[in-house]
């Protein structure tokens, strides 16, 4: 117990220099070997500071975006690179770079990289459980990014028929009957910064509700405006799910984590936020 206990502790002293109090930066992607001020495999997410150095090695790469201009880098190795103000210096020649639209939250950065990172250090030591099937209410917490959310619910095969009740401010707002499958649109609009609630039953059994609340319409606009394709880059897609986990989106946030840890099994840091 003494052993695992200190191995634990051992992981999380050494990422630290990775997770820097005054970071002005932050490693939004990397493929293989990549170190900070000499530690392998900093977190993704984990913030950087005026001053460090990433280390990138042999058919590696590592992409940084500052926080203030939403300006990436992209580092490949074999090289190091010192961490400046406004700019990333190779000791050779600087590195590619990209202008985005992309501002990140300090606030929001750390505790992403704070949950993904216990996750993936208890999950280590730790006998991993297996993963529970079939996919869970939505909404049922947070906000949601949309003002006509689909409804999702566990179908159940024998029964073919649903209906569903949403309530608004102490009244029900829709109902749907003889509803197949196990989703549902609602064909009109909810009202913006409205708390609800709904309920699916199919016959006299419940089988998904929840709570939700719809954001402001700036929230909303900023949200479909900075909608990435799927085509777009990881970073990319990266900040959208920061983004709806900063407006309180966390089901939709949870569920751009899974497809991101889809695409990348290298990085068990999404998988850990997608939980």
């Amino acid at each position: 117990m003494k052993t695992t206990m200190r191995t634990v502790l051992l992981f999380f002293l050494a990422a630290l220099p990775a997770l820097a109090a005054d970071g002005i930066a932050f490693i939004s992607d990397m493929r293989g070997e990549v170190a900070v001020d000499g530690i392998p495999r900093p977190m993704l997410m984990s913030e950087l500071a005026k001053g460090q150095k990433v280390a990138v090695g042999r058919d590696s790469q590592a992409s940084v975006m500052f926080i203030t201009s939403g300006k990436e880098y992209i580092l490949k190795g074999p090289a190091e690179y010192l961490v400046k103000d406004t700019e990333i210096a190779g000791a050779i020649m600087p590195p590619v770079s990209r202008s985005t639209e992309w501002r990140a939250s300090s606030r929001v950065l750390a505790q992403v990289a704070n949950t993904s990172a216990a996750s993936v250090r208890m999950r280590s030591i730790a006998t991993p459980k297996a993963e529970v099937a079939g996919a869970t209410s939505f909404p049922a917490e947070g906000s949601v990014a949309s003002l006509q959310p689909v409804f999702r619910w566990r179908s159940d095969p024998a029964k073919t028929e649903f209906t569903l009740l949403v309530v608004g401010q102490d009244k029900p707002v829709h109902v749907a009957r003889n509803i197949t499958g196990g989703s549902y649109k609602v064909p009109a609009k909810l009202r913006p910064e409205t708390e609800y609630a709904w309920v699916a039953v199919a016959g006299q059994n419940e089988i998904g509700s929840g709570k939700f609340r719809t954001l402001a319409p700036d929230a909303l606009a900023r949200i479909e405006q900075r909608r990435p394709s799927e085509r777009a880059e990881f970073s990319d897609r990266l900040m959208f799910a920061l983004l709806l986990q900063e407006m309180g989106a966390v089901q939709e946030a949870r569920e751009s984590w899974a497809r991101l840890s889809q695409e990348r099994s290298d990085l068990p840091e999404l998988s850990a936020l997608a939980r």
